[in-house]
């Protein structure tokens, strides 16, 4: 089974955090935090569609202007995601340039900031004609565990504490498609984009009854009448969907540890932050951060199948296997 998602951390794990989730089959990839993005390529960048920001941070949230240098003229809607105070941030860098030939672009890009609160969730959209001012009345919803849905995915978040609030996220697959190939060929269908349109359709739910629009085969003329329940049973297998979470910067609490095991719980990938040896705890605490111990602990109860540590503390610039072993020994129950 091929999977769905391949996230890559962008940078090492001494330098700043962020992860990116191209998602197959489509042009489009997903953004966890947004530090120094230089070595993502311009046509990595130029698929995303969603970014969702831990915190403010210098290191999770410096790379934004090179986003908006590169799809700026274009005719795109970024969504971006982020903790309390993220509207005003996010405004405050817009509002740090000179926009007045914007308007003669004929493509324009329009950003969508979403604030997540504890109890509220806050909408503004900046458009680039009007030189990003905010378009409308700010809009208000209920909270929710969900932040982002759509039909084949879901991104989760909670709220967490890094003496300033701090968000973390889980990425789901809502399930998995896998198609035969062999029975493909049996049927005599090609693969080829009506595949792609047909798994959308499972995503999205649609009447069994629906037909299936399709090329013609070298031994078929014609579009064949093949219904999505037809062709569900005959050659696609449905399981389990994907999950990947991500965690940066928080301190260990029982609060925080209670809410990431409930957000990673059963995730197939679990990036979490292990800045410290847990022989420094005392500082890890004082700068509100993991230790490599607790990273593996909370990764153990929360059943995930991999874990990968990064964000470290410079201090162990030629010690990171250190930090590494103590959070597998953690994750193993040693």
């Amino acid at each position: 089974m091929r999977p769905s998602f391949h996230p890559r951390l962008i940078n090492g794990p001494f330098d700043d955090p962020g992860l990116f989730i191209p998602l197959t089959y489509r042009k489009q990839a997903l953004l966890i935090d947004l530090g120094d993005l230089s070595n993502l390529s311009a046509g990595d960048i130029l698929k995303i569609s969603h970014i969702f920001v831990t915190h403010t941070h210098m290191d999770h949230f410096v790379g934004f202007d090179r986003v908006l240098r590169l799809m700026l003229g274009r005719p795109k809607n970024l969504h971006l995601f982020g903790p309390p105070g993220f509207i005003q941030n996010v405004e405050a860098k817009l509002r740090a340039y000179t926009w007045n030939l914007v308007r003669n672009y004929l493509e324009a890009l329009t950003v969508t900031v979403t604030e997540i609160r504890s109890k509220y969730c806050l909408t503004q959209t900046f458009g680039c004609q009007s030189g990003f001012a905010p378009e409308g009345e700010v809009a208000r919803t209920e909270s929710a565990a969900v932040i982002h849905r759509e039909p084949a995915l879901q991104v989760r978040t909670a709220l967490l504490d890094h003496q300033i609030p701090c968000l973390a996220f889980s990425v789901q697959e809502r399930f998995h498609i896998n198609i035969h190939k062999a029975r493909l060929e049996a049927l005599d269908l090609a693969v080829g984009p009506w595949l792609n349109a047909f798994k959308s359709q499972l995503f999205q739910g649609v009447d069994p009854q629906t037909p299936v629009e399709m090329p013609p085969s070298a031994s078929h003329s014609g579009t064949r009448p093949y219904t999505v329940g037809d062709l569900a049973e005959k050659i696609a297998c449905i399981t389990p969907g994907q999950k990947v979470a991500y965690v940066a910067d928080v301190v260990h609490s029982l609060n925080n540890e209670e809410k990431i095991v409930s957000l990673a719980q059963g995730a197939d990938h679990l990036y979490i932050e292990a800045a410290f040896l847990d022989e420094h705890r005392n500082i890890a605490r004082a700068k509100y951060h993991l230790t490599a111990r607790q990273a593996g602990a909370i990764a153990r109860k929360a059943g995930v199948r991999q874990m990968t540590v990064f964000h470290h503390s410079p201090r162990y610039m030629d010690q990171a296997h250190m930090l590494e072993q103590e959070a597998r020994r953690a994750f193993q129950g040693a």
